[in-house]
């Protein structure tokens, strides 16, 4: 038997991998969220993980307010990376394995060609410096550990780009949407799945450490991800592209961050979706 701490559980991901564990009978499974259990109190995680003989830590928790982060650097600073920092520590100390979240936006978006998880990170926002900063972190503790970065997650859950353009839709006659930043959308669901096979070769004593890169296969702008919501829910709305520079926000987004997902398909036998496919069932799901 082995017991599995998911942090940030009332996120996507973490609602997710909450639908996932219920049909896995032979691993018990401890959802938390603020304010129960804090990953910046380490005495706190260190009792919890002990009292309860925890073996794996999902970490899905983050500060994922990109805009909001540039005025809030230090909360963002705190929940991006001291707490992994914390949550390494205590890993190292129980013996457990990490699994920890990380993002594309670690980037800064001049690549040409898909980013492995080799190339140099420069991130251009807070939010991206903190999470890189939460992988360094956890690196240099170095406890049994696997970070996956990800993009653009959407789920049926929580509040998101698709909910977000269903809802514009139904508002509004038109959107104007960018179309020069270029990403792949990830859905929550197919990533909870990958995590599962993560420490499922944990158990089977197939240790991997280090970062992997996780999204949906294909590649689309924000502008195609939005038609293809309006598609694929029947939505009466015209779509319109724009320039970034025409929608300026706070914070920098890199403008190209796909990612090469080679090493995690081949490590955990992983198999992954097209962005479109893993879209078109998450919507059927929001129309059932």
């Amino acid at each position: 038997m082995k017991n599995i701490l998911v942090t940030g559980a009332n996120g996507q991901l973490g609602n997710e991998l909450r639908e996932l564990a219920r049909v896995i009978t032979n691993w018990s499974f401890f959802f938390s969220d603020l304010p129960e259990l804090d990953i910046c109190d380490q005495s706190q995680i260190n009792v919890f993980v002990q009292e309860n003989k925890i073996n794996v830590i999902i970490n899905c928790a983050a500060y994922t307010a990109v805009d909001k982060a540039e005025d809030d650097e230090e909360m963002a600073f705190m929940i991006n990376c001291t707490g992994p920092e914390i949550l390494a520590k205590v890993s190292k100390d129980n013996d457990c394995l990490l699994v920890h979240v990380s993002t594309d936006f670690v980037f800064d978006g001049t690549n040409c060609k898909p980013y492995v998880s080799t190339d140099a990170c420069n991130p251009i926002n807070v939010y991206g410096k903190t999470k890189l900063e939460g992988e360094l972190a956890i690196a240099a503790v170095d406890p049994k550990h696997v970070i996956i970065r990800t993009s653009w997650l959407y789920s049926r859950f929580g509040n998101n780009f698709v909910k977000t353009i269903q809802r514009l839709c139904k508002e509004r006659d038109e959107l104007g949407i960018i179309v020069d930043q270029i990403g792949t959308p990830t859905y929550a669901k197919d990533l909870a799945e990958v995590i599962i096979a993560v420490f499922k070769d944990s158990a089977a004593g197939l240790e991997k450490k280090g970062i992997y890169h996780y999204s949906n296969e294909g590649l689309a702008s924000w502008y195609d991800f939005a038609v293809a919501i309006k598609e694929l829910s029947e939505l009466e709305c015209k779509v319109n592209p724009i320039s970034t520079s025409a929608y300026p926000t706070p914070a920098m987004r890199p403008s190209y961050s796909v990612m090469d997902k080679s090493e995690i398909r081949v490590d955990f036998n992983t198999e992954i979706k097209h962005w479109r496919e893993a879209l078109a069932e998450c919507i059927q799901l929001l129309k059932n």
